[in-house]
Protein backbone atom coordinates (compact mmCIF):
# COMPACT_ATOMS: atom_id res chain seq x y z
CA UNK A 1 0.00 0.00 0.00
CA UNK A 2 0.92 3.28 -0.99
CA UNK A 3 1.87 5.66 1.98
CA UNK A 4 1.97 9.26 1.38
CA UNK A 5 3.98 11.40 3.99
CA UNK A 6 3.38 15.35 3.98
CA UNK A 7 5.94 17.87 5.22
CA UNK A 8 6.49 21.62 5.67
CA UNK A 9 3.68 23.16 7.63
CA UNK A 10 3.62 25.40 10.53
CA UNK A 11 2.67 28.20 12.07
CA UNK A 12 3.22 31.30 9.86
CA UNK A 13 2.09 34.99 10.20
CA UNK A 14 -0.07 36.63 7.73
CA UNK A 15 1.60 37.54 4.49
CA UNK A 16 4.56 35.07 5.02
CA UNK A 17 5.45 31.55 3.19
CA UNK A 18 5.48 27.93 3.71
CA UNK A 19 6.49 25.62 1.30
CA UNK A 20 4.86 22.04 1.79
CA UNK A 21 6.06 18.57 0.08
CA UNK A 22 4.09 15.33 -0.18
CA UNK A 23 6.24 11.87 -0.80
CA UNK A 24 5.18 8.72 -1.54
CA UNK A 25 6.56 5.10 -0.28
CA UNK A 26 7.23 4.43 -3.95
CA UNK A 27 7.05 5.65 -7.41
CA UNK A 28 3.32 5.83 -6.87
CA UNK A 29 2.60 8.87 -8.53
CA UNK A 30 3.58 8.64 -12.22
CA UNK A 31 0.98 8.54 -14.40
CA UNK A 32 -1.74 10.52 -11.92
CA UNK A 33 -2.88 13.83 -12.12
CA UNK A 34 -2.00 14.91 -8.24
CA UNK A 35 -3.82 17.63 -5.96
CA UNK A 36 -3.33 19.46 -2.58
CA UNK A 37 -6.39 19.06 -0.86
CA UNK A 38 -6.78 21.41 2.41
CA UNK A 39 -9.81 20.87 5.52
CA UNK A 40 -10.67 22.54 8.48
CA UNK A 41 -12.40 20.76 11.55
CA UNK A 42 -15.79 20.94 10.83
CA UNK A 43 -15.80 21.14 6.65
CA UNK A 44 -15.45 19.06 3.47
CA UNK A 45 -11.74 18.16 2.62
CA UNK A 46 -11.65 20.87 -0.73
CA UNK A 47 -8.75 20.40 -3.43
CA UNK A 48 -6.91 23.67 -3.58
CA UNK A 49 -4.27 22.82 -6.59
CA UNK A 50 -3.95 20.16 -9.39
CA UNK A 51 -0.87 19.28 -11.61
CA UNK A 52 -0.98 16.85 -14.20
CA UNK A 53 1.16 13.87 -14.46
CA UNK A 54 3.60 15.56 -17.06
CA UNK A 55 3.21 18.88 -14.76
CA UNK A 56 1.86 20.95 -17.86
CA UNK A 57 -1.56 21.26 -16.44
CA UNK A 58 -1.88 23.30 -13.43
CA UNK A 59 -5.51 24.33 -11.81
CA UNK A 60 -6.18 26.25 -8.68
CA UNK A 61 -9.21 27.26 -6.86
CA UNK A 62 -9.48 30.81 -7.22
CA UNK A 63 -8.88 31.82 -3.34
CA UNK A 64 -5.58 30.75 -3.99
CA UNK A 65 -4.93 31.96 -7.44
CA UNK A 66 -1.86 33.84 -7.83
CA UNK A 67 -0.62 32.83 -4.33
CA UNK A 68 0.41 29.54 -4.32
CA UNK A 69 2.36 27.21 -7.15
CA UNK A 70 2.06 23.21 -7.27
CA UNK A 71 5.17 21.62 -8.64
CA UNK A 72 6.33 17.94 -9.24
CA UNK A 73 9.46 16.23 -9.41
CA UNK A 74 8.33 12.90 -11.17
CA UNK A 75 12.57 11.22 -10.62
CA UNK A 76 11.81 11.96 -6.81
CA UNK A 77 7.81 11.24 -6.53
CA UNK A 78 7.23 14.47 -5.33
CA UNK A 79 4.64 17.21 -5.47
CA UNK A 80 5.31 20.72 -3.89
CA UNK A 81 3.30 23.29 -2.65
CA UNK A 82 4.40 26.54 -2.63
CA UNK A 83 2.05 28.93 -0.56
CA UNK A 84 2.66 33.04 -0.26
CA UNK A 85 0.64 35.36 0.96
CA UNK A 86 -0.79 33.70 3.60
CA UNK A 87 -3.96 34.75 4.91
CA UNK A 88 -6.04 33.88 8.33
CA UNK A 89 -8.38 31.22 6.05
CA UNK A 90 -5.38 29.32 4.54
CA UNK A 91 -5.03 27.85 8.20
CA UNK A 92 -5.83 24.15 7.64
CA UNK A 93 -4.62 20.76 7.87
CA UNK A 94 -3.03 20.20 3.81
CA UNK A 95 -3.38 17.00 2.36
CA UNK A 96 -2.11 15.54 -1.40
CA UNK A 97 -3.27 12.80 -3.52
CA UNK A 98 -4.45 11.59 -6.82
CA UNK A 99 -7.20 14.09 -8.19
CA UNK A 100 -9.32 11.13 -8.08
CA UNK A 101 -8.23 10.17 -4.20
CA UNK A 102 -7.15 6.83 -5.37
CA UNK A 103 -4.41 6.33 -2.51
CA UNK A 104 -5.04 6.04 1.29
CA UNK A 105 -4.76 9.94 2.70
CA UNK A 106 -1.57 10.67 4.87
CA UNK A 107 -1.42 12.68 8.38
CA UNK A 108 -1.67 15.54 6.57
CA UNK A 109 0.60 19.21 7.29
CA UNK A 110 -1.09 21.49 9.45
CA UNK A 111 -1.02 25.26 8.49
CA UNK A 112 -1.68 27.91 10.61
CA UNK A 113 -1.33 31.33 9.94
CA UNK A 114 -1.67 33.71 13.01
CA UNK A 115 -0.49 36.68 14.55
Amino acid sequence: QVQIVESGGGLVQPGGSLRLSCAASRSAFNGYTMAWYRQVPGKQREWVALITSSGNGIRYVDSVEGRFTISRDNAKNTVLLHMTSLKHEDTAVYYCNSFQRDFAWGQGTQVTVSS
